[in-house]
């Protein structure tokens, strides 16, 4: 019962996000974007393409392009995604309807690509963190996402992209130069909703002492430490190397421990996207005094 019961809510939490999310969106494009013929990218950059040139009203336009891409959706998507995409392909449109008659915030168009670009890539951000799209080329980047495993970010960049070498054939240069700023701040803002304000970093350490070095990353900094076996490529002789996954404010401290219990420690640092485990996604629980596995 516990599990039906968090499945449920995980569900409803994600429909919310559908509904919240593309009101976000649709409330930037037709107070931003339309108003400044900003394309940035989609079915949505399309139908201000199609609004200039033939006067199609937006929500009609998106409606009739959505339906074959939604059929895409089922076949490689899977049903789930279909249901939720086909909620937020429908939602989008309708919200269009409903707010035609929104008076444009701005007619500044680096304003309303700056602003513009923030608002629907956090919409856009929501939506797509509870797996789910607004239709159009948002279902060809959830694709890339699932099968090529490209970032929401880069995939909305390289689909997008095409949509407003589109509108270079329609709009003056200027537009498209706004257009692209729009672009960029989207795709950072998608990646930034779903990775999280929080950064970390995986910290590889390789010293002649990691049982020293060990015990004070447990009682400094209170993180755990992955031993992993290697080989030196010049000794060929057998060490211990020290993982360590740490917020990213955390890592002077780090670098400060290991260098004064081991001048000579050979540390690496890259950057981890998303941590899941206690002390980051779940409350951290357990004794520093207890030994490791």
């Amino acid at each position: 019962m516990l599990k039906i019961a968090r499945r449920f809510t995980l569900s409803a939490v994600d429909y919310v996000y559908i509904v919240i999310g593309c009101l976000i969106t649709a409330v930037s494009f037709q107070v931003f974007l339309l108003p400044n013929e900003i394309v940035s990218g989609g079915i949505t950059g399309l139908s201000i393409i199609a609004n200039n040139l033939y006067g199609w009203t937006p929500a009609v336009f998106q409606y009739a392009v959505n339906i074959p891409l939604l059929i895409v959706c089922f076949v490689l998507l899977g049903k789930a995604a279909g249901y939720k995409t086909i909620l937020g392909s429908m939602l989008l449109p309708f919200y269009l309807i409903f707010l035609e008659d929104l008076a444009p915030l701005t007619n500044d168009p680096l304003l309303a690509a700056v602003f513009g670009g923030v608002f629907t890539g956090l919409g856009l951000g929501i939506v797509f963190r509870a797996k789910a799209t607004t239709g159009g080329t948002s279902i060809i980047v959830q694709i890339l996402y699932q099968y090529a495993r490209l970032q929401f970010g880069l995939s909305t960049v390289l689909v997008d992209g095409a949509v407003i070498f589109c509108a270079l054939i329609v709009f003056d240069p200027e537009t498209v130069m706004y257009s692209l700023i729009a672009l960029f701040i989207i795709s950072r803002t998608i990646d930034l909703v779903q990775l999280g304000f929080n950064r970390n970093k995986n910290i590889f350490i390789i010293s002649d002492n990691p049982k020293a070095i060990k015990q004070e990353v447990l009682h400094t900094l209170q993180r755990g430490v992955t031993n992993l076996g290697v080989r030196g490529g010049y000794g060929n002789t057998e060490k211990d190397m020290l993982m360590v996954v740490i917020q990213e404010r955390e890592f002077t401290l780090l670098k400060e421990t290991v260098l004064e219990v081991d001048p000579d420690a050979f540390v690496v640092a890259m950057s981890a996207s998303e941590v899941l485990g206690r002390g980051f996604s779940l409350h951290k629980q357990f004794n520093v005094d207890e030994p490791l596995l």
